[in-house]
Formats: structure tokens, C-alpha cells, sequence
């Protein structure tokens, strides 16, 4: 008799607590801020830190980890300049043709070709127009790493996608892909 007693007190409690259940409204929220978070934009003003901003601006003159800056302007001159001053830092050992080759391949032949010819396949489908050929222009390891850096007319600036050491990597190989020509 104990038992069944028991039995009904449970089922009378689950049908009590299950009862009151409403799927239309949520329960309480005991801590609210957990679930929806109070958003700051990242430089607004705000009373976090001193200055009343969010995030302190990285002091003037610092430069990332892993950041070496290019100190050739970008400029007509810069470009000249580049090309007559600038040589590869790659040594021997740092050279990876295997690997120039897949990048070139990867950044470069869609729009200059396999070869270097100005015939990738934007310029076969008529996306782009005037691509050089690499035989009929007269570039230097330094003019190419500029023009890598900083982009040239149509093309777009590749440092975001390529390290440094990669571009280098791409100069040179576009000088031997202009020797094969």
C-alpha cells in the first residue's frame, strides 16, 4: 500500500510540474547578460578602458609579429627605383621551384598564362584585356616584387595572400618562365 502511495505522489507531482509548462514563453533567464550579450563596436566609445575606448589603438611606430615593412613608396619612382635596387633574397637553398611554380599557377596563370604569354584563361574568355606578355616588357626580380606588393594598373595587390619569402619565390620564377619565352 506504501508503494502505491508513493506511485501517485510521483505521478501527481510530474503531472503538476509538467502542467504549468507553457512552450510559447520562455522560462526565466537567470543570468541574461549569458545569453545576450551587450555588443561594442571595437574603437567606440565606451567606459572600459582609459580614454573612454573599447580597444587601445596599437601604439605609433609598432610593427606585427612577423611584419617587415616595404619602404619603397608606392610610386612611379618607387617602381623604378624597385626595379633598378631591389635583388631576390633567396639563396640557392631557399629556392623552391616546385613550389614557385604552384603558386604562380595558383595567383598569377589565371590571368598571364602558363607560360607567361598574357593568354590565361580570364584573357581566352575576354574577362581582362592586356596582359603582358613577359618576353615584351623589361622587368627585374625587383620590379616583379613591387608590383606583387603593391599591385600595377588592372592587377590587384597580392602581399595579403603571398609572405614576403613567396613572392620572392614568384620573381624569380616569372624571370625564368620570361627566359623560356
Amino acid at each position: 500500500m506504501k508503494n502505491l502511495y508513493k506511485i501517485v505522489a510521483v505521478i501527481g507531482l510530474s503531472v503538476m510540474a509538467t502542467s504549468c509548462f507553457d512552450k510559447s514563453s520562455p522560462n526565466y533567464q537567470f543570468f541574461p547578460n549569458m545569453y545576450e550579450a551587450v555588443p561594442y563596436e571595437t574603437y567606440s566609445e565606451h567606459k572600459v578602458f582609459k580614454g573612454d575606448v573599447e580597444a587601445q589603438l596599437p601604439p605609433a611606430g609598432t610593427v606585427k609579429r612577423g611584419f617587415v615593412p616595404f619602404d619603397i613608396p608606392n610610386t612611379t619612382d618607387g617602381y623604378n627605383l624597385a626595379k633598378t635596387t631591389l635583388k631576390s633574397p633567396l639563396d640557392s637553398l631557399s629556392q623552391n621551384t616546385e613550389k614557385a611554380k604552384e603558386l604562380y599557377t595558383i595567383y598569377c596563370a589565371i590571368c598571364h598564362g602558363d607560360k607567361g604569354d598574357g593568354k590565361g584563361n580570364l584573357v581566352k574568355r575576354e574577362k581582362f584585356l592586356g596582359v603582358p606578355n613577359y618576353k615584351d616588357r623589361d622587368i627585374t626580380a625587383g620590379s616583379i616584387y613591387f608590383v606583387e606588393t603593391y599591385g600595377l594598373n588592372a592587377m590587384g595587390s597580392h602581399a595579403n595572400q603571398l609572405s614576403q619569402e613567396e613572392r620572392w619565390q614568384i620573381a624569380d620564377y616569372v624571370l625564368k618562365l620570361r627566359s623560356e619565352l
